[in-house]
């Protein structure tokens, strides 16, 4: 990419591991924005608030984020990058607390349950639930009470000036976010190796399988498939495809090009270098 400025977009509160992947991707000098929901982060790019937008599409442990995988259908932006990272779950608390002051201990639902059997040795904390990891740690940081601690990012207690009591809490080693590098109008990718693609098969017999025929018989790998709910239409499935080969490699191109004659409908949702 360019080397110009670049103002992107994330969900979430600052110190948020959407904005570790904005670092990741365009290096510690970048300008991020958070906003409070996928939608907006969406509706930022679109409207030229921003240059690029950083969204978490799949964790290892987790799964799809669904809503994300709606709005890439939704919206005509364009996958530019993929960044894949790691999540380090710390436990962090105000000035003067310790491991003993602690009494409750809050998160988002899904950092809370990847940090089961580090809290299951603190039975007589209570968790809390919220809306967001590093949101949680501000909430901390600004109640300055020593008996509650947040369990959030590295990035996130250095933001908000909280100490870590522990590092790497999380149950699993194995612990990975993908995110994807979103643009409105960008060029091509230099060095594309992978294309993300959704599709919608005909009502027939042997659909998918004459789909993904289209593939097989040119010797190109799905390195991902999986089906979502059509929005407004009950029981009717759309399917999100990784192809490895990006829409330059005339392999890959002809398969797509076949998938537009064999499916119902077929979106390219963008050409990038694998992380």
């Amino acid at each position: 990419m360019a080397k110009a400025r670049r103002l992107v977009a994330f969900q979430g509160e600052r110190g948020a591991y959407s904005e570790d992947a904005c670092v990741k991707q365009f290096g510690s000098e970048v300008e991020t924005r958070p906003y409070p929901d996928f939608a907006s982060v969406f509706g930022a790019v679109e409207r030229d608030e921003v240059t690029h937008a950083v969204v978490p599409v799949e964790n290892s442990i987790e799964g799809s984020v669904t809503q994300v995988n709606d709005l890439l259908l939704d919206h005509d932006l364009t996958i530019v990058g993929e960044v894949i990272v790691p999540v380090k779950h710390c436990l962090m608390v105000a000035e003067g607390a310790t491991m003993d002051s602690v009494r409750e201990v809050m998160s988002h639902p899904q950092a809370l349950g990847q940090c089961r059997k580090f809290l299951e040795n603190h039975p007589d904390w209570k968790t809390i639930a919220s809306y967001d990891t590093a949101g949680s740690a501000r909430i901390v940081a600004d109640s300055k009470r020593i008996d509650v601690a947040a369990i959030a990012s590295r990035r996130a207690a250095k933001v908000y000036g909280l100490k870590i009591l522990k590092e790497d809490i999380q149950s699993e080693d194995a612990n990975f976010t993908r995110f994807f590098v979103l643009e409105k109008n960008p060029g091509p990718v230099e060095g594309a190796n992978k294309t993300s693609i959704v599709f919608a098969t005909k009502n027939a017999p042997g659909a998918l399988h004459m789909c993904l025929g289209e593939f097989a018989s040119r010797g190109v790998n799905l390195s991902k498939l999986e089906s979502r709910p059509r929005k407004n239409k009950p029981w009717v499935y759309v399917f999100y495809a990784d192809i490895e080969g990006s829409m330059d490699d005339p392999a890959c191109h002809a398969a797509v090009g076949g998938l537009l004659k064999t499916g119902a409908f077929v979106k390219v949702l963008g050409s990038y270098k694998k992380a």
